[in-house]
């Protein structure tokens, strides 16, 4: 009897993230998700920065996550979840010098620490347990994040869930109504103001002592205000200055004319 033995499959006969869809052809939902992608990113960057001094670390906004291989028919990105925001702690953020395109699981397997989904809808895609098909399940199930967070604009709320012995748990709010996430160090929660010209309630990092982590603009408007402050400051200074000096001299003037009377 002959035993046919079937290849072994590793890790390396699967695609790479060159060789995936970095698009599933659809445009961003709306104006807002852009702007508060971006928000995330640069206010936390700074935090990210100093717990990675070695620069490793990614951060996907709108970008796939490849979680499996479809199979044809199936196109490609059908294999691909695409969060809206998402970090992933100890990996490099460019292979081989390029800029990835997408996350492909199966070539690093280091899960993400946190997924965000920005809700368009009802909510109901972003809270789908159906196994192996709803974001909720394959999030909870396969890609296995410590955190994912669900954001709803239009009700000015977030959820967030922590995977707890191999399942989402809503994690607690602290006494701000944030979500603390230990692991970084930060809170995620709703920000109410104005980001880019826009009034909404947006969603944002706090430091762990509850202080706001401004974004990129936000940091170079305080630099811009503190330089001013100084400069303002500084030409105080220079003015005491001269009317201190200004008032020794008038005095060494008075004390001329005392002498010579």
């Amino acid at each position: 009897m002959n035993v046919t033995e079937k290849p072994e499959v590793i890790a390396t006969d699967f695609p790479d993230h060159t060789q995936l869809p970095d698009s599933d052809g659809t445009f961003v939902k709306n104006f807002q998700e852009h702007p508060q992608s971006i928000l995330l990113t640069t206010s936390i960057r700074p935090i990210l920065d100093r717990i990675h001094p070695d620069g490793q670390y990614c951060i996907g906004q709108d970008s796939g996550i490849y979680w499996r291989v479809a199979q044809p028919p199936e196109p490609p990105e059908k294999g691909a979840e695409a969060p809206d925001w998402f970090y992933v702690p100890d990996v490099p953020p460019t292979l081989d010098g390029n800029l990835r395109r997408s996350y492909v699981m199966w070539r690093e397997l280091m899960p993400p620490l946190i997924v965000l989904e920005f809700v368009s809808g009802d909510g109901s895609e972003e809270r789908d347990r159906t196994p192996r098909k709803g974001k909720f399940w394959i999030y909870e199930r396969i890609i296995r994040p410590a955190f994912y967070g669900i954001y709803e604009v239009k009700k000015a709320q977030v959820e967030v869930y922590h995977l707890v012995e191999d399942r989402f748990e809503l994690a607690p709010q602290n006494n701000r109504g944030h979500y603390p996430i230990a692991q970084i160090g930060v809170e995620l929660g709703i920000w109410q103001g104005v980001y880019q010209g826009v009034e909404l309630p947006w969603l944002r990092w706090w430091e762990a002592s509850g202080t706001l982590l401004p974004a990129a603009e936000e940091r170079a408007e305080q630099a811009e205000l503190a330089a001013e402050q100084a400069q303002f400051e500084a030409e105080q200074e220079r003015q005491r200055r001269i009317e201190a000096e200004l008032r020794i001299q008038a005095l060494e003037a008075r004390l001329r004319e005392l002498e010579g009377e």
